[in-house]
């Protein structure tokens, strides 16, 4: 039997009584309409048992698996679904030299464009996607000459084909589109679309793709790649202000030709610091001061708002603009950075990981199919691929790096669920509520990768 999306398993009252009130939320988004109706949790109760449905569940294309606990099982090794993953892709057709999957959001399970949608999300989707790429790389010894050449090629088609024009005169020259057009060789210079207008950026998606060039460079050592995250890293530089409680030290839109700005607060810090941490670590001390800046504004105002509401955690997702809206995505992985980076970027590292971890938690996990997941935002909490692994793989990490066992069953049991997304052939879906294989592509695969590779390091029987 194949249970809706949106249903719930039987969990016995007492789990009813302990999860709280059963909420119905509907939200229509750019692409992500739905209905579901989640059980939001504290996070005191995460990772309780559950009870087996009486009925054989199907997630994607795989009946469930059930350990004797009543745990979720692999319907395969972990390590076997991320290599039939890597090889669907490395079959991906090329268009104008690259993978389509790098110039396309929306892909479906015959490798083509998704008809009805041809706005695209060129930094996130490649940036995420170069770093993926180049941790499963890595995690694999370098045994697919194929996915080094994938990552350089996402690379190449942010520097050829998705930046702003290069005029001097512009605030934001060359600066890597946040959204553009499917089908456009190169990106017009009005090519704005979801919830961009035409000449916005988003400074923060370039931060992500200057990072995952700094990263490029370093396991390819061509310059061009160390030269366009520089220029990316002195852009903004030129426009980082103070911030407050109002405003982050950059905010979320601007427009590129005058730097006006539009939504004063984004959420999603890490990677200015990551890039100018990379820098940085390649002899460039520049951007010491800007760096300091944008620090000193996360631990004075963004980390203590998550002890709270978490109103400074608002914006991220590109078809998005309400202000309000706060993500999951910019906490996790500012949480990850201060995991990753233990004491040298931050003395109480571990009680501000946590701080934001259990910001999480309490606002966007809920229960699905007797499993807890993750939502991506306020107004979408539906656990799309993207970030319920990043969720899985940054509490992976805080257990490994703490010694914890704190989160270690959730989180090997939201990865589980979300690699049941994968079919036999490889061919991902971005989340399962979606009936169909394909779908956003940063979601069903570019930003879901280096998840999983984090989790398997971390915990390393994960993947048997």
């Amino acid at each position: 039997m194949v249970f809706p999306f949106g249903t719930l398993l039987p969990i016995n009252a007492q789990q009813v009584s302990a999860w709280g009130t059963l909420i119905s939320i509907s939200q229509p988004a750019l692409g992500r309409s739905f209905t579901l109706e989640p059980t939001l949790i504290g996070s005191s109760k995460l990772g309780q048992g559950q009870d087996q449905p009486s009925q054989p569940l199907t997630l994607g294309h795989h009946q469930v698996r059930y350990a004797r606990d009543g745990s979720i099982r692999p319907w395969a090794a972990w390590t076997d679904v991320l290599d039939r993953e890597m090889r669907w892709y490395e079959k991906c057709p090329t268009d104008h030299g690259y993978p389509l999957f790098t110039t396309v959001t929306f892909m479906d399970s015959l490798y083509k464009v998704q008809t009805n949608r041809s706005d695209s999300i060129p930094a996130m989707q490649n940036g995420m996607g170069i770093i993926s790429y180049l941790k499963y790389d890595s995690f694999t010894h370098h045994r697919h000459k194929s996915v080094l050449s994938d990552a350089q090629k996402m690379g190449d088609y942010i520097l050829e084909q998705a930046l702003t024009p290069a005029d001097p005169g512009l605030k934001y020259p060359r600066f890597p589109r946040s959204t553009g057009h499917a089908g456009a060789w190169p990106q017009p210079p009005d090519c704005g679309s979801q919830d961009d207008q035409p000449y916005e950026i988003q400074p923060d998606k370039g931060a992500i793709a200057g990072y995952a060039l700094v990263e490029l460079y370093r396991a390819t050592n061509k310059g061009k790649y160390r030269d366009a995250a520089l220029h990316i890293a002195r852009v903004l530089a030129s426009h980082v202000r103070k911030g407050d409680a109002t405003h982050s030290p950059w905010p979320f839109r601007a427009d590129y030709r005058t730097g006006t700005p539009r939504n004063e607060i984004g959420g999603n810090t890490s990677f200015f610091l990551r890039l100018f941490d990379g820098l940085k670590a390649l002899g460039y001390n520049e951007f010491d001061e800007t760096r300091a800046l944008t620090w000193n504004w996360i631990r004075t105002y963004q980390i203590p708002s998550a002890e709270s509401e978490g109103k400074l955690f608002v914006q991220f997702f590109e078809d998005h603009h309400n202000e309000d809206n706060r993500t999951a995505w910019g906490p996790l992985n500012l949480a990850r950075y201060l995991i990753e980076g233990k004491e040298a970027v931050d003395p109480t590292w571990q009680k501000d990981a946590k701080t934001l971890i259990e910001f999480v938690n309490r606002t966007f996990t809920h229960v699905r199919y007797g499993i807890t997941i993750c939502g991506e935002q306020d107004e979408d909490h539906d656990p799309w691929g993207g970030i319920n692994t990043t969720w899985g793989a940054v509490l992976a990490q805080y257990c490994r790096a703490t010694g914890s066992p704190e989160y270690k069953r959730i989180a090997e049991q939201a990865l589980t669920f979300a690699l049941y997304a994968v079919a036999d052939n490889g061919c991902p879906r971005d989340s399962l509520h979606n009936p169909e294989d394909g779908g956003w592509q940063e979601d069903a695969h570019t930003d879901k990768v280096h998840n999983i590779v984090e989790a398997l390091i971390a915990f390393p029987e994960w993947g048997r």
